[in-house]
């Protein structure tokens, strides 16, 4: 999985879902200019944010990536200066405080928050409950923005409607793309989560199975199935993006196969591991019997357990060969789709 593509768009995909362009109509009113100039501040920032995204979506080069990164923290910064530099409203400071608060909170996104994301997504995997919180501070980055927004919203509409100003919203090429974008970065982030949930799993699946912790194996089995079938419900009522199916679809597949996995495959490894314990007890058992106290019972035993081992020993090969080909088909698919959906569906912007 791309890193940090997935990561600058799961959070600024959000961010920029939250952004709502409004245009006071009409100039030549004093309250009206006042009220556009602190939105033309802010379409400025916008811009540096579309830029962003749009490279994050279709870009692979990390430091033009990052380089408009930091313009776009630079741009927040002129924004924060412009509005900073606007005197109150005939003593009405509430539109100009709202937005400065909307602006500072933005740069606090970019320069701290992501940086924090950023370095939190290098240790995610190491346990589920760090995956749990790093997801949950983007939840909650989100969740900040869009209640600032909102504010911010309220505030126009109360200003607007002080000074007797109509409001339209400020449709435009960059409120298009940046409206495409939001949509697109929710859809994805939705079946990613899904994935992403029975993909980790599955890794500790393997880590289990390479221990031989049988007790382990069971548990991270059993979760990977539930995950895998309440994924696949999920899936079942999720619409098309724009009449593209192919990320669902991708998932679908991948989680498909981590429920096989989990209910038939895995099973048989499991087994395969409590015959060869017992086999080995048998085997102590039957070293420990001098020669002249062996039986032709015991013998015949132990060269069955001989064979059963030998032949589980072929399956247990076969089975993990077809996993990690099955493993490996769903991650290559799954990322060529994830790539091929977030450029189609994410707009060039420069």
């Amino acid at each position: 999985m791309r890193k940090l593509c997935i990561c600058s768009l799961m959070l600024m995909g959000s961010l920029i879902a939250a952004i709502k362009p409004v245009k006071a109509q009409s100039t030549g009113n004093e309250a009206v200019n006042y009220m556009n100039s602190i939105s033309d501040a802010e379409t400025q920032m916008n811009k540096s944010y579309m830029a962003y995204v749009s490279a994050a979506a279709h870009s692979s080069r990390k430091r033009k990536i990052e380089k408009l990164r930091v313009q776009t923290v630079d741009n927040i910064v002129i924004c924060q200066n412009t509005i900073n530099n606007l005197s109150p409203y005939k003593g009405d400071n509430s539109l100009r405080q709202s937005s400065l608060s909307y602006v500072q909170l933005c740069y606090k996104i970019f320069n701290e928050d992501y940086a924090h994301i950023v370095n939190m997504e290098d240790i995610a995997e190491r346990t589920y409950d760090e995956m749990q919180a790093y997801l949950l501070l983007q939840q909650a980055t989100s969740d900040t923005l869009e209640v600032a927004v909102k504010r911010m919203d309220k505030a126009e509409h109360n200003f607007a409607a002080k000074y007797d100003i109509k409001l339209t919203d400020a449709k435009s090429e960059l409120g298009d793309k940046m409206d495409a974008t939001g949509r697109q970065s929710k859809y994805h982030n939705k079946v990613y989560l899904l994935f992403y949930k029975c993909n980790w799993e599955d890794n500790q699946l393997t880590n289990a199975l390479n221990e031989k912790n049988v007790t382990k194996v069971e548990q991270t089995r059993s979760a990977l199935d539930r995950y895998a079938i309440e994924g696949l419900k999920v899936l079942d009522t999720l619409h098309t993006f724009e009449n593209d199916g192919s990320l669902a679809n991708a998932c679908s597949q991948a989680l498909t196969f981590y429920k096989k996995e989990a209910e038939t495959q895995i099973p048989q490894l499991t087994d395969f591991f409590l015959k060869k314990e017992n086999f080995e007890k048998q085997k102590a058992a039957l070293d420990a019997k001098p020669q002249s106290a062996r039986t032709q019972q015991d013998v015949d035993a132990y060269n069955k357990g001989v064979n059963d081992i030998n032949n589980g020993v072929n399956t247990f090969n076969q089975i993990n060969a077809d996993l990690n080909n099955g493993r490996n088909d769903v991650n290559q698919t799954w990322d060529a789709t994830e790539k091929a959906f977030i450029d189609v569906h994410t707009p060039y912007y420069k």
